[in-house]
């Protein structure tokens, strides 16, 4: 999917990656790509067309049925010297390179599974649907203590191997849980893959830039960031 214009027009994984590699902290990057030929060597092109001296750190492979089969391949092609790992969302293209920093910054600070997030602003509410479909509403939730929340997520390697560890049943997945595999959900998120074997994730500031590109509507938003410079550097 292209985004930009001019010169500026560019694959969104290119915006993505360009984004990851303006954080100094990052060494190595594995782009997990969906496993069929055609898009392994479209992917493969895009990175090929980075301009980044460090394009040559970056690798492609192919994922798994599942986004969590998609991860854990990503996570066992990373070189055994790192000790840190981003997951990160390559729709969310813009992200600043200052989310990266937090997240790399507060792993480093003691806390082994962390996430950007940004302010919930919309009223939320719980619903129930009916035996002929119709929802009703049976909680509004308190959006004070609700957070949206964005990647990169950040993990000691430890901690992320054995949440996936405990997700296929393995050992040494037990954080304060219950026993390794005993009915994990599929978790959209891999802090919500710690978090159910009871570790505790860590919060830090996302940014509106950070925003998913998923529809028509977004490609336009971000089109118009990277038109006025908005192109995922935090700006007073």
């Amino acid at each position: 999917m292209p985004l930009g214009a001019g010169t500026a027009a560019a694959p969104v994984l290119v915006h993505a990656l360009r984004g990851a590699l303006r954080c100094r902290a990052i060494t190595d990057v594995v782009v997990v790509a969906p496993p069929d030929e055609a898009a392994l060597a479209e992917v493969a092109a895009s990175v090929r067309a980075l301009d980044d001296r460090r394009r040559d750190r970056v690798q492609v492979v192919a994922g798994g049925a599942e986004r969590s089969d998609s991860v854990a391949i990503g996570l066992a092609a990373l070189p055994q010297r790192v000790g840190v790992v981003l997951v990160h969302d390559a729709a969310r293209a813009l992200t600043p390179v200052e989310v990266f920093d937090r997240v790399v910054h507060a792993v480093h600070s003691g806390h082994p599974a962390v996430t950007p997030a940004v302010a919930v602003t919309d009223t939320i509410k719980q619903v129930r649907s009916g035996p002929t479909g119709v929802e009703t509403v049976v909680a509004t939730l308190d959006r004070s203590r609700l957070r949206a929340v964005q990647t990169p997520q950040g993990f000691l390697r430890e901690t992320l191997e054995r949440a996936h560890a405990a997700l296929r049943g393995g050992p040494g997945g037990s954080e304060g849980g219950d026993a390794a595999g005993d009915g994990l959900p599929t978790a959209t998120d891999d802090c919500g893959l710690v978090e159910a074997r009871g570790g505790r994730v860590t919060v830090v500031e996302g940014s509106p830039r950070a925003m998913k590109i998923t529809t028509p509507h977004d490609l336009e938003v971000a089109a118009a960031w990277l038109a006025t410079g908005e192109d995922g550097r935090e700006r007073p």
